[in-house]
């Protein structure tokens, strides 16, 4: 009986296996692959463990429950001795120092696992004048206090109110400042008078070109919501003409270089008509020889004279006749009364 002849197996004898195709390294598992197909069940266990763990730590940080976590946190400390070594606070211009570290409510050499970052930028927040806080926190005890402060640009008085305002007019929320916090503002401007709050930036820049008579100034008072009036030092008033008070300004501080006329016993300067200046200068007081009614001084009858060679009014820094140079005085700046 004849046999058929069988037909060879591909890949025979070639070590394919019966699947007929030839086997690569990437067919084989890695040792990484192979550890864990081994440790299967003990990395379910480790998994089972770290969410409960976890689970029960934010339990515990949610309900706050001290009792537990206060023996914890001190056996980190303990163990990891993280202290605060600096502190670095930026854009602090008006915000007291001793202000800031108390929000933060830490100090350098505390413990760095009990300082809280969200609670400190709060109470920064509500600090007098800080319009934003951040903190920030890094591992080599380093706190960074990044302030942005809202500054006020005048003290706004109206209706017997003190109103701190920027430079939109708008108010500037106090937050609770103390007298003691107050005490760095008492050299800003003081504008006057209704409406004065949005109208105030402009008169204030151009007093910052006019130096001589911005550091004179004490007080500026928008009269009938159109113009203003000046109020200095030694009490003169001057009066700037409506929407002119740049020009204005810079007339005045030219006179005061040329002539020293903010200097002088001068009561008010009219400057609302554009085309002369109106002075009206302080009287004198009286000197004791020329009240009516003087009473006798050693009792024979006869004033006190001054000594001799004094004039009559030189104790009051005047001569005898100045106390009579009063009233108006239209001039112009050539013609300025001696």
């Amino acid at each position: 009986m004849s046999q058929r002849p069988v037909s060879p197996q591909p890949n025979a004898g070639n070590g394919a296996g019966a699947t007929g195709r030839r086997s690569t390294r990437m067919d084989r598992p890695s040792r990484i692959g192979l550890l864990l197909r081994r440790r299967k069940g003990l990395l379910k266990t480790l998994g089972v463990f770290g969410i409960l763990g976890a689970g029960g730590f934010a339990f515990l940080s949610f309900h706050g429950n001290d009792a537990l976590l206060t023996p914890l946190r001190n056996r980190l400390e303990a163990a990891i001795p993280l202290k605060v070594t600096a502190i670095r606070v930026e854009g602090q211009n008006l915000t007291s120092l001793d202000s800031i570290r108390t929000a933060l409510g830490v100090s350098v050499g505390d413990s760095m696992l009990g300082f809280h970052v969200t609670e400190a930028r709060q109470r920064l927040d509500d600090l007098p004048f800080v319009d934003h806080a951040s903190v920030e926190r890094h591992l080599s005890g380093l706190i960074v206090v990044r302030l942005v402060e809202r500054p006020p640009f005048a003290v706004w008085q109206n209706k017997g109110r003190f109103v701190l305002i920027d430079r939109n007019g708008e108010p500037v929320p106090d937050k609770g400042m103390t007298g003691k916090d107050a005490q760095a503002f008492m050299k800003l401007p003081l504008v006057v008078g209704e409406g004065a709050a949005h109208s105030a930036a402009e008169l204030l820049d151009a007093l910052a070109k006019a130096p001589d008579v911005s550091a004179r100034m004490t007080a500026a008072t928008l009269v009938g919501e159109r113009r203003w009036s000046i109020s200095l030092r030694d009490g003169t008033v001057v009066q700037l003409p409506e929407a002119e008070e740049e020009a204005a300004l810079n007339r005045l501080e030219r006179l005061q270089k040329q002539f020293g006329l903010l200097d002088r016993p001068v009561e008010v300067i009219d400057m609302r008509l554009p085309d002369r200046l109106t002075i009206r200068e302080r009287q004198a007081p009286p000197t004791p020889d020329s009240t009516p009614g003087a009473a006798p001084v050693d009792g024979h009858g006869d004033a006190a004279t001054p000594h001799s060679g004094q004039q009559p009014g030189a104790e009051n820094g005047t001569t005898g006749g100045s106390s009579e140079r009063s009233g108006r005085a239209n001039t112009t700046e050539e013609g300025l009364p001696a």
